[in-house]
């Protein structure tokens, strides 16, 4: 006996097996060429009181597709389709960023030794033939998850037009007084001799050497506060910026100490200083920070003016009260120098 010939079971035309890797790329291929879906969820909806658009943020044209790619098209494409079954009027419009390290870095690779050789005209060509390539690849890709849109016009840095609009809408901005030009510290990449995104920077958890400093305070300084041989005493985990300090910022709202040893410290921190075998801790005057504002001390590295300004973000939790600031190391810095 064939036992199942004894179960009671639903008779359908569903085919025992879902031979996916046969039936999937066909489903698809009806989807997007035969039956143009997204073509027609467009005119189903076209003059509809409510309109949803998904301005895509574009991945690089730089290599096949990860997990990241997939989270991100197929929560947007499940966003889209709900917007239309809300009866929407939807528009999705893929794109790719077609510039930048990501896409010169594969280029690099390929090119090995012969990248010396070549112009930088010849690699950016390159480039741009690198992210066309992977634009054909990456749209495949999402073809091959489900995702709709508008696949046949996307947006593409690459194109002519694309950063002709760019050049236009930043004309306008400078023609509204609105464009500055000055230095800004940026990440910047040894070995890939490029700047870098802030994305693009990764950290690991270090312990590292920390250090006091004694910067010795201009003739001016010193006799603001009524001081001979004075010394601004820093305290910072990131000696290697150094020779770049541009400033000591002080706290405006503490009152700062000069002790017997002639060093300069906020006052709410000398007993901890004192704890760390830095100073004996006998305060021989008292001052507000504003009076150093403006004035300079001197680095002792390479004797550069360092100038005293103020901050709020300077805390009396560690340290000295005093910190270096490096304005070309680090986005904090250079806003406290900028003000």
């Amino acid at each position: 006996m064939d036992y199942k010939d004894t179960l009671f079971l639903p008779t359908t035309d569903f085919a025992m097996r879902g031979a996916l890797p046969q039936n999937e790329p066909a489903r698809f291929k009806a989807w997007y060429e035969q039956r143009k879906i997204y073509e027609k969820m467009k005119a189903k909806r076209k003059g509809a009181s409510v309109s949803f658009n998904i301005h895509d943020g574009p991945p690089y044209a730089n290599g096949h597709l990860h997990i990241g790619h997939a989270l991100n098209k197929i929560l947007k494409d499940i966003i889209t389709k709900t917007h239309y079954f809300f009866g929407e009027d939807i528009r999705y419009v893929p794109g790719w960023d077609c510039h930048g390290l990501p896409i010169e870095q594969q280029v690099e690779i390929k090119l090995g030794e012969r990248k010396k050789s070549l112009s930088k005209v010849q690699i950016r060509e390159l480039c741009r033939q690198h992210a066309k390539e992977f634009i054909d690849v990456q749209r495949n890709e999402f073809k091959d998850m489900g995702i709709l849109g508008d696949w046949d016009d996307p947006y593409l840095t690459l194109k002519f037009e694309f950063e002709a609009e760019i050049y236009k809408a930043l004309c306008q901005i400078a023609k509204k007084g609105i464009l500055i030009e000055r230095s800004k510290p940026v990440f910047w990449s040894w070995a890939a001799k490029s700047a870098l995104a802030e994305a693009e920077v990764e950290y690991k958890d270090k312990e590292d050497y920390s250090i006091f400093v004694a910067f010795d305070l201009s003739g001016e300084a010193n006799a603001k506060i009524g001081a001979k041989g004075a010394k601004a005493v820093i305290w910072t985990t990131t000696p290697w910026t150094l020779p770049a300090n541009g400033a000591i910022s002080l706290n405006p709202n503490e009152i700062y100490a000069l002790t017997s040893e002639n060093l300069i410290f906020a006052k709410p921190l000398v007993e901890s200083l004192v704890s760390l075998g830095i100073t004996k801790g006998e305060i021989v005057k008292e001052f507000k920070a504003t009076e150093l504002e403006g004035l300079n001390a001197i680095n002792p590295l390479n004797d550069r003016a360092s100038k005293f300004i103020l901050g709020e973000h300077v805390l009396m939790d560690g340290g000295t009260g005093l910190v270096h600031t490096a304005p070309g190391h680090g986005e904090d810095d250079y806003f406290v120098g900028l003000k």
